[in-house]
């Protein structure tokens, strides 16, 4: 994949997508750097990436605080030289408690937005003076499926979510002269921590009470979603995201790609 002793730096990468992200730079050469909230909850896929023979660093990073942003950003630059590969994955569903509630309030548009939006903007921001002082970058944003039409169960996440698409067209076009790709992916449906409390929240639903557990729920969603007829896995991300974080993709910026299994096409 050309990512071959590349510095990649993850945010949110301590679990689901951005652990398979993690692990597909890792296999394929990349050093990683797991920047996450909780940094403390990442020693088993700092093991594994240690296993694979790559080196790797975590801290802990609030991208709604730019000290701490600006923190990471410069701790990394200090220890490696460098940032190649900025995969901006940190993101949440709702406000606190979102699962437990029926609908959504003013905390879910407050936290989706200063995270989702304003968070992976200002880490953009952070490490493009960097990528910028070596007229070379990677840059690939988390999106969701949610981005591609509305909804009427979460407004305030797939609002959030179409925005980190339109972001990554306004950053490619801003970066383009110095020669930094921005691109992004809306995954489908994957059975990660995110996923496990969606389903439970829906099985509440007087429409759900027949479903046995969260995950019987996703089966189904599965079934009668996916034309593939197949759940898509944090490892299939990973594989698109190292494609767009390597040099094959260098004439492929402000693209967003679906890994859904055929669900939305576009």
């Amino acid at each position: 994949m050309k990512v071959n002793n590349k510095i990649a730096l993850i945010t949110g990468g301590g679990q689901g997508i951005g652990e398979g992200i993690a692990l597909s730079l890792a296999r394929n050469g990349s050093h990683i750097i797991i920047a996450d909230l909780k940094s403390q909850n990442t020693e088993t896929i700092q093991n594994r990436i240690s296993e694979i023979g790559r080196q790797v660093m975590s801290f802990s990073m609030d991208v709604t605080n730019q000290s701490s942003v600006d923190n990471v950003v410069q701790k990394t630059v200090d220890s490696f030289g460098r940032i190649d590969i900025l995969i901006n994955n940190a993101g949440v569903f709702g406000g606190p408690q979102w699962h437990q509630r029926g609908n959504w309030n003013d905390s879910d548009w407050n936290e989706v937005f200063a995270i989702n939006v304003r968070g992976l903007s200002r880490v953009t921001e952070s490490v493009s003076v960097h990528m910028k002082n070596r007229k070379y970058g990677k840059i690939v944003n988390i999106a969701s499926g949610a981005a591609r039409k509305g909804t009427q169960l979460n407004p305030p996440y797939a609002a959030s979510k179409a925005a980190v698409i339109n972001l990554t067209q306004s950053w490619s076009l801003k970066l383009a002269p110095d020669n930094i790709n921005v691109n992004a992916i809306c995954p489908g449906f994957l059975w990660t921590p995110l996923w496990e409390k969606i389903a439970h929240k829906r099985i509440q639903e007087p429409d759900n009470t027949n479903f046995s557990s969260p995950r019987q729920f996703f089966d189904q969603k599965i079934i009668s979603t996916i034309p593939l007829n197949r759940e898509q896995t944090p490892e299939d991300i990973g594989n698109l995201a190292c494609f767009l974080a390597s040099d094959y993709a260098k004439n492929i910026t402000g693209q967003t790609i679906n890994v859904n299994g055929g669900a939305h096409m576009s």
